[in-house]
């Protein structure tokens, strides 16, 4: 049985989500704010699979407290705002969120994403490794390397960089991409697979020079292509 984690300082909602979730076949724990949040991470026997974080908590708000996890944890995060700006979203993003909803939401679409991201971030079968330059992809342990260091990647950039590495040279859109790495539908004004390319390729360029490149094609979606030899 899958857990999850709801941090939100709205307790009517997280009691809502909590009981449409476990019905579902969830466990679910709730945490009232960050600190909370991060202190049920830290311990092994109530780390849960997925986390979904509010961001306007009192004290250590949501963008903080992702900011602060995402320098220890992999596990898949997604945000809920109540304002829904897309700054806020944005910054999530940037931050290592990897999906997003604005509140409010219907449960069942809440329920849709965390199944895509914990289907996407569940142990494979077994799998060939791609190679690509200096890039290497063990999809089978979820693991990216350049050369010998690994890239420390969200499910989500994980996702995303093997759809691209297993279409090296050829154009992607960003529909096929958000289907691949979030599990679900591109929607209209949705820049959520442009921020997590912007962090893949920052990722790849800060480990070696000679790191494949994404580049973008204009209207259309992206490109993997092999870096300089």
């Amino acid at each position: 049985m899958s857990r999850i984690l709801i941090a939100d300082d709205d307790r009517a909602l997280c009691s809502l989500l909590s009981e449409y979730l476990q019905r579902e076949g969830f466990a679910v724990d709730l945490a009232h704010d960050g600190g909370e949040a991060l202190a049920r991470l830290h311990n092994a026997a109530q780390r849960p699979d997925l986390l979904i974080l509010d961001v306007m908590m009192p004290g250590r708000d949501g963008l903080e407290t992702l900011r602060e996890l995402r320098m220890k944890y992999r596990l898949p995060v997604i945000m809920l705002s109540a304002r829904g700006e897309p700054v806020d979203r944005v910054v999530g993003l940037e931050l290592g969120a990897d999906d997003y909803l604005s509140k409010p939401c219907l449960p069942r679409e809440l329920l849709a994403r965390v199944r895509a991201q914990l289907r996407r971030n569940a142990p494979g079968p077994a799998a060939g490794e791609l190679q690509l330059g200096v890039l290497r992809l063990l999809p089978g342990e979820r693991r990216a390397l350049v050369g010998e260091q690994e890239l420390s990647l969200t499910g989500a950039e994980f996702q995303l960089l093997l759809a691209l590495a297993q279409r090296a040279g050829e154009l992607v859109d960003k529909a096929a991409l958000t289907r691949l790495a979030l599990g679900r539908e591109l929607e209209r004004y949705d820049r959520s697979i442009d921020v997590h390319v912007s962090r893949l390729r920052h990722k790849l360029a800060e480990a070696s020079a000679q790191s494949p490149r994404i580049d973008a094609v204009r209207g259309a979606g992206y490109v993997l292509v092999a870096g300089a030899p």
